[in-house]
């Protein structure tokens, strides 16, 4: 890793939003803003809960994981259209493209969707149409992953992958997500290993309210070559070493772990002990409509909370291009771009 020019602490905030960036853990329903999530509503004509928008960002108030994914969830009801997914997907990428987010990889699942009445081919040909039209909307590339809802069963997994093989090409990955506690990646082998053999990058997530053991799993049964969140891995010294030396990537979200809890402040957070220690650490903003910020809010934050400065940014946006799902040659670009800014900035 280089080393890059110490720059002042006030300065920090301009250079995190002018630096490049990959973001490789964003779930795009948690993109639906409330003011979206009306406009949906009565586009569908879908009742909802609440009476305005700042309404249901009052309720933005989670003690855990589960309950997050209770309001999650009811605000999923409004999509129907593959043209929703499609807004939806291009409203994050504009966010995303403020954000000098030069590519991201858009966690999405089905499975909700298909509980709903909806097929598999309105949710993946919304969202992949938005990103085929990233590059010239938004100066940006974005694919997607599908992530298996863990709450779930493996035979309802098997299902979902059987669903989404005709569109198969439209997909770069496979991932596990939703509530982590009670549903070990142990689950999930057999159709984990199905997805390998047919040629998906796999990740899942691991370590963020689950035990330490849950990414070793991930690792070791799931064959995985990202871990999403991952932040309990501090709490296992051997674990932190194997993550170091194999370079597997940690998709960590500061503001999610702060708003579900994980950390009572983010001046807690251990990115950067995680940084410290070789682990190639990521910063992503997990479901921003719900948590409070999108990436460069996570980046601003965390950095003033921890009082972290310009090597640490550059090591995050650098281990964020070495742990993207790009090509080497989009890589190999990224990484000029981004060390041209920390030569001239």
């Amino acid at each position: 890793m280089r080393t890059v020019k110490p720059v002042p602490l006030e300065r920090m905030p301009a250079l995190l939003r002018a630096m490049p960036k990959a973001e490789l853990h964003m779930h795009i329903e948690g993109s639906l803003e409330p003011e979206q999530m009306f406009a949906f509503a009565q586009r569908n004509r879908v009742p909802l809960a609440w009476p305005s928008a700042q309404a249901v960002r009052e309720a933005y108030v989670f003690d855990n994981l589960q309950s997050f994914l209770d309001i999650y969830h009811a605000g999923t009801l409004v999509l129907k259209t593959e043209q929703d997914f499609y807004d939806m997907a291009c409203a994050y990428l504009q966010r995303a493209q403020a954000d000098n987010v030069t590519h991201a990889e858009l966690f999405f699942d089905t499975q909700t969707h298909t509980g709903h009445g909806l097929s598999a081919e309105t949710v993946v040909n919304g969202l992949h149409r938005a990103c085929m039209d990233a590059p010239a909307q938004f100066g940006m590339t974005a694919s997607l992953i599908l992530c298996f809802l863990r709450h779930l069963s493996e035979a309802e997994a098997f299902e979902c992958l059987e669903q989404v093989l005709p569109l198969g090409d439209k997909i770069v990955g496979i991932g596990l997500a939703s509530s982590e506690v009670g549903h070990p990646p142990e689950k999930f082998a057999r159709v984990f290993a199905r997805a390998g053999q047919l040629g998906y990058r796999l990740v899942a997530h691991a370590g963020e309210e689950g035990p330490a053991a849950y990414i070793w799993s991930a690792l070791d049964v799931l064959k995985v070559e990202r871990i999403d969140h991952g932040v309990q891995a501090m709490t296992d010294a051997a674990l932190m070493q194997r993550l170091a030396q194999d370079r597997i990537p940690l998709t960590v979200c500061p503001l999610s772990n702060l708003k579900l809890r994980v950390y009572p402040s983010l001046t807690q957070h251990s990115i950067g002990r995680m940084l410290e220690a070789g682990m190639v650490a990521t910063i992503n903003s997990d479901d921003p409509a719900y948590f409070g910020g999108y990436m460069n809010e996570n980046f601003t934050q965390t950095f003033a909370a921890l009082q972290l400065g310009s090597q640490q940014a550059y090591q995050l946006a650098r281990n964020s291009f070495e742990a993207s799902f790009i090509g080497a040659a989009e890589r190999a670009l990224q990484m000029d771009k981004l060390d041209a800014l920390f030569e001239t900035f």
